[in-house]
């Protein structure tokens, strides 16, 4: 498969855009996000990347963007998926891997991705090293262009994590991070998705709450009589 050239259907006439993912040409991959593989992570506290996990399932249902998730060995001692993803995103896909540790080896798993007709895959999963970095690397081979969401990812280490990043860069598969893709498919407040939209900022960037907070409080306050 060769990258798609095609001008991206969010390009704005002035040209901004044109490095940003386009939503209508992006889906989500969920990898591996595992009850007894959480328990491993250690580069990133687990409250925050189930938070972060969430925010994207959120983002995904708000904006039409689909899904894919997939377990390796979910009856096994790596447990079953957090299940906040398939409740937040009540319209991904699972598919069951037969024992493969890279999904891109799963025929079934690669032939649902090919289904959407996407060629931007959004990927994130537990072990970074591992989880995502294999289908990332295997799918950029074959003409995808691949994004990895670092912290909406974990690995046992922060070594596992700093070698993961530079091996993504090595193999053009592109880092980064949650509040990134929110803002980059947002795009803009001009939306009627917009409030629901900042209520996403708030859990990517909690402090983020308290400005929307205290903006409606001194909304509020000025429009109360004398």
């Amino acid at each position: 498969m060769e990258s798609s050239t095609t001008t991206k259907s969010s390009v704005l006439p002035s040209g901004g855009g044109a490095m940003l993912m386009d939503p209508s040409d992006t889906v989500i991959l969920l990898l591996d996000h595992q009850s007894g593989l959480f328990q491993t992570v250690k580069d990133i506290p687990v409250a925050d990347l189930r938070r972060n996990v969430e925010m994207i399932a959120r983002l995904a249902t708000l904006l039409n963007i689909p899904v894919i998730t997939t377990a390796s060995e979910p009856n096994g001692t790596n447990g079953p998926l957090m299940p906040e993803i398939h409740e937040l995103a009540p319209h991904a896909v699972y598919v069951p891997r037969k024992g493969e540790v890279n999904a891109w080896d799963n025929d079934d798993f690669v032939a649902q991705v090919k289904s959407t007709g996407r060629k931007t895959l959004l990927m994130a999963g537990v072990w970074t090293s591992v989880c995502v970095m294999f289908p990332a690397l295997d799918a950029r081979a074959t003409g995808y262009e691949v994004y990895a969401v670092v912290d909406a990812s974990g690995d046992p280490s922060e070594m596992a994590s700093r070698v993961s990043l530079a091996r993504f860069v090595q193999g053009g598969v592109k880092p980064t991070t949650t509040n990134s893709i929110l803002s980059e498919l947002h795009r803009t407040w001009a939306r009627p998705e917009a409030a629901d939209l900042a209520q996403l900022y708030g859990l990517v960037a909690p402090n983020y709450a308290a400005v929307i907070e205290s903006y409606v409080r001194a909304r509020q306050a000025a429009k109360a009589p004398g």
